[in-house]
């Protein structure tokens, strides 16, 4: 913390501890309590959870606050689509404002927290997909297949960027045609982004 006040002070940049929150993850069972964190002379809060950049990360890396704030803003929405449907406008308008309006919602940081969240809660965002499609008449594309291209996406331009720090762990094979699996040892690990990334990488690039 010390290195981080200096580094700021030398660079001009001004750290605000009132809105500076701690939020420690650990898994150990048996782990010790950290000693509080002080920041320019006031103390920093510790929190389960707070925002980042639109999205919710709590203390146990589950995901259930983030998607209650995001249904919460998608139903929100939801009344300004019907509205639409009301003055009769065509499904191209409305599937318009549903992707730009409601579509970037349900989607925010979705290659993050997608394969890490529980079948109940993928069902509940999927139903809000649903009561969408329902209002504009028409289908839309499937919370799973918006994950897997956003995935497939991003994925796509860390493999093409040798200059992004994650680029070494999209290891090929000899081959050169897949890349190597991740070895994991919890569910954790496996439904964070590396691990997911890799096999729709692979099964992408497996000709069918």
């Amino acid at each position: 913390m010390d290195h981080l006040v200096t580094w700021c002070r030398d660079n001009h940049l001004d750290l605000n501890a009132l809105k500076t929150v701690e939020m420690v993850v650990d898994f150990r069972k048996n782990a010790a309590p950290p000693a509080p964190i002080t920041l320019c002379d006031s103390p920093v809060t510790a929190v389960k959870s707070f925002r980042f950049l639109g999205t919710i990360i709590a203390q146990d890396l589950k995901w259930e606050q983030n998607i209650c704030s995001l249904i919460k803003k998608a139903q929100q929405r939801m009344f300004f689509l019907r509205q639409l449907k009301k003055f009769n406008l065509p499904n191209t308008t409305m599937v318009n404002f549903y992707t730009s309006i409601m579509e970037s919602i349900l989607t925010s940081s979705i290659t993050i927290w997608y394969t890490a969240t529980t079948a109940k809660e993928k069902g509940r965002l999927q139903r809000v997909i649903r009561s969408a499609e329902k209002v504009i008449g028409c289908n839309l594309p499937s919370l799973h297949d918006l994950h897997a291209s956003r995935t497939l996406r991003r994925a796509g331009k860390i493999v093409a960027d040798p200059s992004h720090p994650g680029h070494k762990l999209f290891s090929p094979l000899p081959s050169g045609r897949r890349l190597r699996s991740f070895r994991t040892k919890t569910s954790r690990h496996q439904n964070s982004f590396f691990p997911s990334a890799t096999g729709l990488l692979n099964k992408a690039r497996t000709p069918h």
